[in-house]
């Protein structure tokens, strides 16, 4: 076994500063720099999403799919690049840009969304519709309410910014606790379902909305284990009729007729500018498949091999189950030692269809009707109604060919069922890690996952897959320590 020391990199990400969508400054707006008309707000509102789609297929699968048992990496001499991979192995350290990456993202958005929602109230804004201010308001704090939730998920308390500010007025802002944080994506979320309920009218598919919401706000009560609040807002989003489970499960990842029935919410993805494509197949290839896999051979993949699946993740999916070739796929070639095997890597992700490069146009979901199904399920078995859960996660595993009867199912097996269903139907959509924590399965599966890992692997950094409680929340980043004065979470 390799012992690897690490040496901490920069983490190249795109640029936001010159989207088509953003048309403000960085700074805070100032007087004479006022936003009046309604087609104005609209283009605010699409950039309240840029810092998500950013994020998303840069980062955001870093610290919540690879950190999981789900998926690790291809080794890879040629580069050593460690910012990932100490993640995946649990060392995990204030001073990894994955992390400054992630937070300085976040807050980018949140500033985007406290704008729009100081600016829209101005009387001398010009409405031919109030429609769109209504909807342009519940996209703001729909999406503040998710960064926030993301950021409170990793970090644990952190500053809580409703309006915007100057850099010199962050200085001043210290660390609110979870409860804290929680209340207020609560309050967001309502008051984004206020405001969504009165544009129905002016839904536009990819756009957040008032179902995309309940959703949201159910998956926040069940975090917070509330699960007569999370009830009533899954259950919001099963009887208005308006998603359902697409027949076939491979039809949710076809990036030439994007899934818009089953996918309530997801990150817009498009081949035809720089800004607006991701790079997930080139990222998640193996780096030794070159274009075999890509379909572009001109484009270097040196630095790709991540999100691999596990051992854990192919043994979770039962005989039969049509959603593991869906979304795990094998490539026989070279490994990284030169070996030929065949390599699993996630199949989730497509080649370019039209472009000439190595930009990809498929969508990421966040909220799915099966992750309100199974929810609705884990609710339910939490208030002592296994009977009524069941025929919920039938839905989803009938679905993936999985047809025979659930009987003999009490609250304890249905509980771990739910989990596996999770596991396997959510693959590689940035849900595995935080499903862990929510449910206090985190320590207890991945220290499992770690012992297989490190008799399993020819490789590991020094320290391992040492998890101690303390890493269930990820460290501020170094560089908030030391600019604006915040206290670090224990252990770091």
């Amino acid at each position: 076994m390799k012992k690897l020391h690490y040496i901490i990199s920069l983490f190249i990400i795109s640029s936001c500063s010159h989207d088509f969508l953003e048309i403000y400054p960085d700074t805070t707006l100032s007087e004479g720099n006022f936003y009046q008309s309604q087609e104005e707000f609209i283009l605010l509102a699409n950039g309240c999403y840029v810092p998500l789609r950013e994020y998303e297929k840069n980062i955001h699968w870093v610290l919540s799919e690879l950190i999981s048992d789900n998926t690790s990496f291809q080794y890879n001499i040629k580069t050593g690049e460690a910012v990932r991979g100490v993640i995946d192995q649990f060392i995990i350290t204030a001073d990894n840009r994955a992390y400054a990456d992630f937070w300085n993202l976040s807050y980018n958005g949140i500033n985007r969304c406290n704008k729009l929602l100081r600016e829209i109230e101005r009387p001398e804004v010009v409405w031919s519709d109030l429609g769109y201010k209504s909807r342009s308001s519940g996209e703001a704090l729909f999406l503040r309410g998710l960064y926030y939730f993301n950021l409170v998920r990793q970090f644990g308390g952190i500053p809580l910014v409703l309006d915007p500010i100057s850099a010199q007025e962050a200085l001043q802002i210290g660390r609110s606790t979870e409860e804290e944080i929680y209340a207020n994506i609560i309050s967001d979320l309502n008051a984004a379902i206020a405001q969504f309920s009165t544009a129905t009218a002016l839904e536009e598919n990819g756009r957040a909305n008032l179902y995309a919401t309940y959703a949201l706000l159910g998956k926040v009560y069940l975090t917070l284990k509330d699960y007569e609040n999370a009830a009533s807002a899954l259950n919001e989003v099963i009887a208005s009729n308006q998603y359902l489970l697409l027949p076939n499960y491979g039809d949710l990842f076809d990036p030439s007729n994007k899934d818009y029935k089953e996918t309530i919410f997801g990150v817009q993805y498009s081949e035809n500018s720089r800004e607006l494509s991701n790079r997930f197949i080139f990222m998640f290839a193996p780096w030794t498949s070159e274009g075999n896999i890509t379909k572009r051979p001109n484009i270097n993949i040196i630095s790709a091999g991540w999100n691999q699946p596990t051992a854990d993740l192919l043994n979770a999916f039962e005989e039969g189950d049509l959603r593991k070739d869906v979304s795990i796929k094998f490539w026989n070639g070279p490994d990284w030692d030169g070996a030929v095997r065949d390599i699993p890597y996630t199949g989730k992700f497509k080649p370019p269809i039209s472009a000439p490069d190595d930009r990809a146009g498929d969508n990421f979901p966040i909220l799915r009707y099966s992750d309100v199904l199974l929810m609705y399920a884990e609710v339910l078995n939490e208030l002592g109604r296994t009977g009524e859960a069941l025929a919920y996660v039938m839905q989803v595993r009938e679905r993936a060919g999985l047809k025979d009867p659930l009987v003999g199912y009490d609250k304890i097996k249905l509980e771990a069922l739910i989990a596996k269903e999770r596991q396997v139907e959510f693959c590689f959509e940035n849900q595995r890690w935080y499903d862990l924590k929510r449910t206090d399965k985190a320590v207890e599966v991945m220290t499992a996952h770690g012992q297989r890992e490190t008799a399993q692997k020819e490789f590991l950094y020094d320290g391992a897959y040492q998890l101690d409680d303390y890493k269930l929340l990820a460290p501020l980043p170094a560089e908030q320590i030391l600019i604006n004065n915040l206290e670090q979470n224990p252990g770091y």
